[in-house]
């Protein structure tokens, strides 16, 4: 144990917990995110539907339980991943001792009251949306009753995981539909597998590194397909995700101004992926996970408001 965090053990369990947040999930950064994707599905929940924008109530409460569930995403992974973490990747916070797993674990199960009285402040009928999302989130940390059967079969495991964000997007689209009397528009479909898609895009960018990167007993889709191959499926990945876009667009009835910042953003991440691709470097693989993130973040940004700029500068 380094020096350094060996003093961690003189800390306060607040300032511990600060530590521990800035490495497993930067809450400025993450709030930040989680901000831009709530405030964007339920505007495009609304705008699929030709309804008017609800009110701060929609966009306060898609919020915060999407926070709420983000950092018990954290510390499910964190159960799910001990003995791994223990054996390959002492450094992180738990495994070294920073914070016991009781402590993240115990910090999750109280946050489920916290989001339920939110949703039920709000809206009752949501707590149905939410039920599901938690559900889903018991089953991912649990493997589905299947871990070794699952993880011997990494794409099947990649799709099962994943499938939480189209879940957590029908709740927080569900903050502006549930209460509607229309209910949701049937295109909003798109928008939920874009939400997958995406989940995706970030999960095989974060994944694919060089050589050097690899480390034992720690799986990627590097590793798994090779380089080449990875980089190719995180491509083909970023296009359908492009084409999602451009439909969730046009149902919106703003192709050009959704479609064109993802164009863009589109293009340039096919000159990163193709650079990764041919001569993979550390500088390359950091561009490779940014990049994704980023892409998701357009995503969202040209959905969820390109409609609401097209009319304030009309």
């Amino acid at each position: 144990m380094s020096q350094k965090h060996a003093s961690e053990g003189s800390l306060s369990l607040v300032q511990r917990l600060w530590i521990y947040q800035a490495e497993r999930i930067p809450l400025a950064k993450t709030a930040t995110l989680l901000a831009v994707f709530s405030a964007a599905s339920v505007n495009v929940s609304a705008f699929l539907a030709d309804r008017a924008l609800p009110g701060w109530g929609a966009y306060a409460t898609a919020f915060l339980v999407s926070l709420i569930i983000f950092i018990q995403l954290r510390a499910c992974d964190e159960l799910k991943d001990a003995e791994d973490d223990r054996r390959y990747r002492p450094e992180r916070p738990v495994p070294r001792g920073l914070v016991s797993l009781r402590v993240i674990l115990t910090l999750g199960a109280a946050l489920v009251p916290v989001a339920v009285l939110i949703t039920l402040g709000y809206h009752p009928p949501l707590l149905l949306l939410l039920g599901l999302v938690w559900l889903w989130l018991a089953l991912m940390t649990v493997e589905f009753f299947a871990p070794k059967w699952l993880k011997a079969r990494p794409v099947l495991y990649l799709v099962s995981h994943m499938a939480i964000m189209p879940l957590l997007d029908l709740f927080v689209t569900g903050a502006e539909w549930l209460p509607a009397n229309g209910g949701p528009a049937p295109t909003l479909v798109l928008f939920l597998i874009l939400s997958f898609v995406n989940g995706c895009v970030l999960e095989i960018g974060r994944k694919i590194w060089t050589p050097e990167n690899e480390r034992e007993g720690v799986d990627s889709y590097s590793r798994l397909w090779g380089i080449p191959s990875a980089v190719s499926i995180w491509m083909v990945l970023l296009a359908l995700s492009f084409g999602l876009l451009v439909g969730v667009g046009h149902a919106t009835g703003h192709l050009i101004a959704t479609a064109l910042p993802g164009l863009i953003m589109l293009l340039g991440a096919f000159w990163i992926g193709a650079a990764m691709r041919k001569a993979p470097t550390d500088k390359r693989q950091q561009w490779l996970d940014t990049v994704s993130g980023l892409w998701v973040f357009v995503c969202y940004t040209a959905a969820g408001f390109a409609p609401l700029v097209v009319g304030w500068a009309s």
